[in-house]
């Protein structure tokens, strides 16, 4: 399993980022796809989930702001993150599912003033 992520950076508050995540290694489409972060000094947080149909699943956090999607043909999965908070720092990693251990090197995400 590889999962390449890319699409962080720097922004301030109310910024937007559009972070993806280009999965090889494994079947993709039989496999729903996690967004999880880890913000400073905490645990690894769950997300989003994208199911293989797209369904989407979304922290209560992030509700509203972040769109997370798939591409199918392409395996690869997307964040789309809007009216960000200092909050939302934290390097982002895209998961197998619930295997946060297959999980790529991340991609940081700061968001300041």
């Amino acid at each position: 399993v590889q999962l390449m992520e890319s699409g962080g950076g720097s922004v301030q508050p109310g910024g937007s980022l559009r972070l993806s995540c280009v999965a090889s290694g494994f079947t993709f489409t039989d496999h729903y796809m996690s967004w999880v972060r880890r913000r400073p000094g905490e645990n690894l947080e769950w997300v989003c989930d994208v199911t293989a149909t797209g369904t989407t699943y979304y922290r209560n956090a992030v509700r509203g702001r972040f769109t997370c999607s798939r591409e199918n043909a392409n395996n690869t999965v997307y964040m789309d993150m809007n009216s960000l908070k200092p909050e939302d720092t934290a390097l982002y990693f895209c998961a197998q599912g619930t295997d946060w251990s297959r999980r790529g090197q991340g991609t940081q995400v700061t968001v300041s003033s």
